[in-house]
């Protein structure tokens, strides 16, 4: 009898990384949640029949099938409403992902491989910064910003970048001497093809989960700014100012806290459990892989 032979077949980093994120049921189930409220806010309001700027006669209407969210005082259609707030939402806290993530690894892994006075002074102005009062400071720099949602979200990542450049230069320090770094030298690689062609993507798994968080902190950041009032400002809205907006018709019209609110839980609960999965997905103590 012929013996059989059997064969492994060998996976990338990125194929093992989408294999355990996939095995994360939360995390994918976060996933789709959060897809579909992608697509809804996004594509929603080109096929809704009512804008936010079509005034109805249905005048603090509750939720029908005409109004799913109700209206407000005005008779603004709440969906549209909370469409329009949710775009806003999303792309003040995806820029301040995308701006905080790309300039705190440019200057953490930039201090942890070179180390000594540009580490030290580097640390320290990120130290300065994580010490501040980030609620009161962005309250403070929002309101002479004119409410405009993409300064917010530069004030907003103007605040949050040092938390990645942490993640990054302690990442960098524990790879900075490792063989394929000495190998790079010994060919004559650049200190900065050395930094961004090696040593970010060696460390990408932990900068990745710390900007899927700073998605979440800042939809949260923003929706506490525009509560106080210092954050987005009509003719435009976002989630956190339809909050602060219905918080005084809480007991006599519900819906207009209740779903802007509900859309708010449902982002950060599953951008949370988005990042829970990357990190279990990066973790290199996990070397279960079967074919």
């Amino acid at each position: 009898m012929r013996d059989q032979e059997f064969t492994v077949a060998q996976r990338s980093q990125a194929q093992l990384v989408l294999r355990r994120f996939g095995q994360h049921r939360l995390a994918m189930a976060s996933l789709i949640v959060l897809v579909a409220l992608v697509a809804l806010a996004f594509v929603g309001g080109w096929w809704w029949k009512y804008s936010v700027v079509d005034f109805t006669p249905d005048e603090s209407q509750p939720p029908t099938w005409d109004h799913p969210f109700g209206t407000d005082a005005a008779g603004l259609d709440t969906f549209a409403l909370v469409l329009r707030g949710t775009q806003i939402s999303i792309g003040i806290s995806v820029l301040v992902a995308v701006f905080s993530t790309i300039v705190g690894t440019v200057l953490g892994a930039t201090a942890g491989y070179y180390r000594g006075t540009l580490d030290t002074v580097m640390m320290r102005i990120a130290d300065l910064v994580l010490a501040l009062p980030l609620l009161a400071v962005a309250a403070v720099l929002g309101h002479n910003v004119g409410g405009s949602w993409w300064l917010i979200a530069v004030v907003i990542a103007g605040l949050y970048w040092a938390y990645v450049a942490r993640v990054a230069r302690s990442a960098v320090l524990s790879l900075r001497e490792k063989e394929f770094v000495e190998a790079a030298r010994a060919l004559g690689a650049s200190d900065a093809r050395i930094i961004f062609r090696h040593l970010v993507p060696n460390a990408l798994g932990s900068i990745i989960v710390n900007a899927t968080v700073l998605v979440a902190i800042a939809i949260l950041l923003e929706t506490a700014l525009s509560y106080l009032g210092v954050g987005v400002r009509p003719p435009d809205t976002s989630l956190g100012l339809l909050v602060s907006q219905a918080q005084t018709a809480v007991q006599t019209r519900p819906w207009l806290f209740f779903f802007p609110g509900l859309f708010i839980i449902l982002i950060a609960l599953t951008i949370n459990f988005i990042g829970d999965g990357l990190r279990d997905a990066f973790d290199p103590q996990q070397t279960k892989v079967r074919r």
